[in-house]
């Protein structure tokens, strides 16, 4: 089977590895140009760049996927299948249109729930227990093609989005051979997806990690865990950005964004009665420290408060 595959971020370099691991001919690789990242801004390719210069893969890297030549460029591969992997552009109808199985995407949540780009973020900011991949043919609409297979994923109480892609990226890959190898046989059946179920994902902003110390302890344990690697929640102290990157639940009350240290630990007030130690932290322009590092070094008064 002629395969194109169209992907860009960390999450999508297990799902190519695997194809070319179980013998798919994967004749061009499509990912995003290369960018500036980083403080230096330095020019970096993309991670699927990397793994397909790794493999020895042509590549194609458009700024533009749905203008005419590269319509054209991808007609002239005649795929039998392309996949899509959080490529990062909108796929034109024109190009759906072109291989005889459709494109099929990997994407990071059970389907109809969590369309959009950061399905992983918000499922567990959301307090999600359990979530998965959707493998799905493609359509013109927001994730809302026919999905295929799908594989269920625990989220681990204390998990974050960022130890968690990883986990998906890899039940996803597996997904992906599973239902290549159903397609090209003729053993799955595509189910439309129920759009009064949809919820969605949308992509993150900067002031989705800002924590209102009003909401149940959960819900900023959640907001926590759910923001990262970007934006990161964060709150203000003494005027500074203060980031949090871990929490626990606590039962000790106070009231909400109020610090107290209690024994060796760093407890913030929650709404409804609850509230979280901070286990690690850092203030603007400083490293990422404990939360009793933290307490020590900046001398905490009594009852000092977060997010004023």
């Amino acid at each position: 089977m002629r395969v194109v595959y169209l992907g860009t971020p960390e999450f999508a370099v297990p799902p190519l590895e695997r194809l070319l691991e179980a013998g798919y001919d994967v004749s061009l690789v499509v990912t995003q140009p290369d960018r500036p990242k980083g403080r230096g801004r330095q020019v970096a390719a993309s991670p699927v760049k990397a793994c397909a210069e790794r493999h020895g893969l042509p590549l194609f890297q458009p700024e533009r996927i749905r203008r005419p030549e590269c319509v054209e460029r991808l007609r002239q591969e005649g795929a039998d299948v392309m996949v899509v992997v959080g490529y990062g552009q909108i796929i034109p109808q024109a190009i759906i249109d072109l291989p005889r199985l459709g494109i099929i995407n990997v994407h990071a949540s059970l389907l109809p729930k969590y369309r959009g780009a950061a399905p992983i973020q918000w499922a567990v900011a959301q307090g999600e227990t359990v979530t998965g991949v959707t493998t799905m043919r493609i359509d013109a609409g927001l994730d809302t093609g026919d999905m295929l297979l799908k594989a269920e994923v625990e989220i681990g109480p204390e998990e974050t989005a960022a130890e968690l892609s990883p986990r998906l990226a890899r039940a996803g890959a597996e997904l992906l051979v599973r239902t290549l190898a159903g397609l090209e046989a003729g053993t799955i059946a595509p189910q439309p997806q129920d759009h009064a179920q949809a919820t969605l994902a949308p992509m993150l902003k900067k002031e989705d990690g800002l924590i209102e110390w009003s909401w149940p302890a959960r819900a900023v344990h959640n907001r926590v865990r759910g923001m990262q690697p970007w934006p990161g929640a964060y709150t203000t102290f003494r005027g500074q950005t203060l980031q949090i990157w871990r929490t626990r639940l606590r039962e000790d009350a106070a009231p909400p964004g109020v610090l107290r240290k209690i024994g060796r630990t760093l407890v913030a007030g929650c709404g409804g009665g609850g509230g979280v130690e901070l286990l690690e932290v850092q203030l603007e322009g400083k490293k990422r420290m404990s939360g009793e590092a933290f307490a020590n070094g900046q001398r905490l008064m009594q009852d000092e408060q977060l997010g004023a």
